[in-house]
């Protein structure tokens, strides 16, 4: 993990530099805050998450529209939200040319975002560097649209699900583990860089990858990745 953060720390003092910014932030002391968001009368949802670098962890199961943990000791990376017209934005300040990390490795930046699972949600998920645990089984989903630089992230999308789903993904550095559902259909088309690529419990035929269920259930995942430098993990369950 040290190594990664690291490597987010190099990335975001190359866009520092370039940004010519003058100052460097610090670790300070360690801070824990907790955000909720209400829904109120807007249905369905536009959710945006822009992360940095660190360690972010997305799952369902909130009884409000979001509910939120933010751990950090870099006061630069007080993360900001804004909910208006039905639009939730979870953001790091300056996520494009983040606060430069210059000579950090002992920064702390973790993200624990819970989500309702009743609310119909357009999510788009964009991270820098770090790890990710990115539990999407069981929410709402219309939409889901997931960048990740450099890191090591898991992709859940396992569990039944109502209705089709187009979903993107697409991957820097990074070693990533898509989870797909048993009883769902799925077809996964990969754009494919110099990447390893583990698929034993699916059906391959060229760039596209499918399950047993696809073309015979009633609900399908549609899922295009494309990969940068790394390893990708198919996985049913």
């Amino acid at each position: 993990m040290k190594t990664t953060y690291l490597l987010a720390a190099l990335v975001l003092f190359a866009a520092f530099l370039l940004a010519g910014c003058s100052s460097a932030p610090k670790v300070g002391e360690l801070q824990n805050e907790s955000r909720t968001v209400e829904l109120g009368d807007a249905k369905p949802a536009r959710v945006e998450v822009n992360f940095g670098a660190g360690d972010l962890k997305v799952s369902g199961g909130a009884e409000k529209l979001m509910e939120a943990d933010f751990t950090y000791n870099v006061a630069k990376l007080k993360p900001e939200v804004d909910y208006s017209n039905g639009t939730l934005v979870v953001k790091q300040p300056d996520t494009n040319g983040a606060p430069s990390l210059q000579n950090i490795n002992d920064f702390r930046n973790e993200w624990d975002l819970n989500f309702s699972n009743d609310v119909p949600m357009d999510l788009s998920v964009n991270m820098g560097a770090g790890s990710s645990n990115l539990q999407f089984a069981g929410l709402s989903l219309t939409g889901l649209d997931v960048t990740l630089g450099a890191g090591t992230s898991t992709v859940d999308l396992s569990g039944d699900w109502a209705q089709d789903l187009n979903v993107a993904i697409d991957t820097g550095a990074a070693n990533i583990t898509v989870i797909l559902p048993k009883d769902v259909g799925v077809r996964v088309e990969v754009d494919r860089g110099p990447t390893v690529i583990n698929a034993s419990d699916l059906t391959q035929d060229g760039d596209v990858y499918t399950n047993a269920a696809y073309g015979t259930s009633n609900v399908t995942l549609l899922i295009t990745i494309k990969t940068g430098i790394g390893q990708l993990n198919l996985k049913v369950r």
